[in-house]
């Protein structure tokens, strides 16, 4: 059985290697926009609406299709002035109850209320509301939903990982953290 979940927890850690990869070529293309937006801005006096939708389009999908991957390499804001001194099976048991009391919930509720809310966006076929901006504006409010789903998935694998090392047997993953470790 635990080698089941550990495949669950590997395809969801290679999910979002994967996504957050890819996503992160759209800071490249944000760069490349706001430069774009700045030349144009400053040298001809002129500017889009499109140009600017598009850059907080793309900060916002980088923002969401980003986060199960910057928890999966641990680079989410994180408190920490007592965890980084606990042992592995203390920052198991923490990562389990943050995802079981936290983050899980959390983000279900936020697929829950956004799926809604980016649904209602597609039946109504939005689109921006000033002149120029861009059209499908459901598009970027189903990525809440997915961006949370990601998030979501990255948790139950971080479950899994944090039950497997509190399920192993002890003095398995006991040693404490080394001091320098920030």
């Amino acid at each position: 059985m635990a080698r089941f979940f550990q495949q669950v927890s590997n395809a969801i850690h290679r999910l979002n290697e994967w996504v957050g990869r890819g996503v992160s070529w759209l800071t490249a293309l944000l760069v490349v926009l706001v430069c774009f937006d700045v030349v144009t801005r400053y040298l001809f006096s002129d500017t889009s609406a499109w140009v600017m939708e598009l850059e907080w389009h793309l900060f916002a999908l980088i923002f969401l299709l980003g986060a199960g991957y910057a928890f999966r390499h641990d680079k989410h804001v994180r408190v920490d002035l007592f965890y980084a001194r606990f042992t592995e099976r203390e920052k198991a048991l923490v990562n389990l109850l943050g995802a079981l009391l936290f983050l899980i919930p959390w983000s279900l509720l936020v697929i829950y209320a956004s799926y809604d809310y980016a649904m209602i966006s597609y039946k109504i076929r939005e689109t921006s509301p000033d002149p120029g901006g861009l059209p499908a504006r459901y598009i970027i409010k189903f990525a809440i939903v997915l961006g949370a789903t990601l998030l979501l998935l990255q948790g139950i694998a971080s479950l899994i990982d944090s039950a497997l090392i509190l399920a192993a047997p002890k003095g398995r993953g006991d040693e404490e953290a080394p001091a320098d470790n920030k």
